[in-house]
Formats: structure tokens, sequence, C-alpha cells
């Protein structure tokens, strides 16, 4: 039995056939039909994405726009399929592993005031979709955490496709983990206390520089930066 592995889940390993591996999804590209017994009925993917995701403001899909933006900022190939189940968002090509969070101070609904802005970052047990598992050990999967405030303010003109509208927050994780206050969120106020904001071409750079700090060996000393105010 493997280490970690109740009797149950060794049973359930036992019995488990082996057609139910993890699957392997290939990008889909818009024009596929919804079909019944061999008949294509008319609407599409497309369709199905058009209906799911043009609210680009709702939480749930602005958060992976975030990603999809993140991504094509630090040179992330973005021509397969998001994974789910990763322990962290993206891993660039130098292998630093990157989280996102997104933020917005407008939202879909009807408002009586700004959103407040405040990110969750508690620590996790990394989920394995080969082995069905969790870890053991709870902690923050990423070296690097970028925050991503969707940062513009009027309705009637919010367009998060216009990268000028947002606004990112790149902090090594060694930084969260050193906090004493709070180990399961933070607010923008707080990130402001000690980091810039930056612009969409300033995020490659800064990421990189936050992981190089946080290898730095500060992690223990609690000496490792995020970005200066002012830059």
């Amino acid at each position: 039995m493997s280490e970690g592995c109740s009797i149950e889940e060794a049973r359930m390993e036992q019995k488990a056939p082996s057609n139910l591996v993890r699957l392997i999804t290939q990008p889909k590209f818009g024009s596929e039909p919804f079909h019944s017994k061999g008949e294509a009925l008319g609407p599409t993917l497309l369709d199905f994405w058009r209906w799911s995701v043009s609210d680009l403001v709702s939480n749930a899909t602005r958060g992976r726009l975030a990603e999809f933006i993140v991504a094509n900022a630090l040179g992330i190939s973005v021509r397969g399929v998001r994974n789910e189940w990763s322990p962290f968002d993206l891993q660039t090509e130098e292998g630093v592993k990157v989280e996102v969070k997104s933020a917005a101070y407008i939202q879909s609904w009807f408002q009586s005031k700004l959103s407040a802005i405040s990110f969750r970052t508690p620590k996790t047990r990394a989920f394995d979709p080969e082995t069905n598992r969790l870890e053991s050990e709870a902690k923050r999967q990423a070296d690097v955490y970028v925050f991503a405030v969707l940062k513009h303010q009027d309705k009637s003109t919010i367009d998060p496709l216009n990268l000028d509208q947002w606004e990112f927050y790149v902090v090594p994780t060694a930084i969260l983990n050193a906090r004493t206050r709070s180990q399961f969120g933070i607010t923008l106020t707080t990130l402001r206390g000690f980091c810039t904001p930056i612009g969409y071409t300033g995020l490659r750079a800064e990421v990189l520089r936050a992981a190089s700090s946080s290898a730095g060996n500060n992690e223990s000393s609690g000496e490792v930066s995020c970005s200066s105010k002012g830059n």
C-alpha cells in the first residue's frame, strides 16, 4: 500500500478499471457541433462559449481571464488547455511557479458602492489528478503571487480586454508566509503598503525579479522584497 494511502483507498485502487485514468483534453476550435444519433443539432461549441463566458466582469470568468492575461505577459504558451487541477496557476519557462488572484471594483450586478478589494491567500494541499489524492502538507504552492486588479471604476466604459484598465501587484510567496497578521487573506491596502502596482508590460521582468529575490535565501529572515515603491 502506498504511503499515506488508507485501506479503503487501496481497495479502490485495486478495483478501479484502467479506463478511469485522467483525461487528456485537447484544445477545441469552437466549430464542434452538439449532436445526437450522429446528426448535428445546430448549436456549436462557440455558441456555448458565447453564452457562458461573454460576461468578462463576472467573478468566475474574470479570474480565468486574469490568468490568461498574466500567462501572455509572462510569455507562457496558451495554445494548450488550462490545467484545472494544477496546484498553482502558471509556470514560466524558467520554472517559476505563479499563482494569480484577481479582484475588481466593478461587478456585473447592481452595486450601491464600489467593491472593496481583497484576496484569499490560504495555504492549500496540492491535489494530484493522476492519483486523485491530496498531499499531506498544506502550503502555498507557488513561488510568486500576482494580484491582478481590474482597477477601472466606471461601469459604462469597463472593458476587461483593455489592459490599461488593469494593474498588477507582484509578491514573492515568502512575504505572504512571513506575515503574522493573517495567513488567509490580504487587502489591497496592505499590498500597497509594501508594493507598487505595475502594468502589463512590466509583469515578466517583475515576476522573475520577485522569484530571484525569494530564492536568494532570504525567506527565513523575512528580508525578501517585492516591487519597490516609486518604480
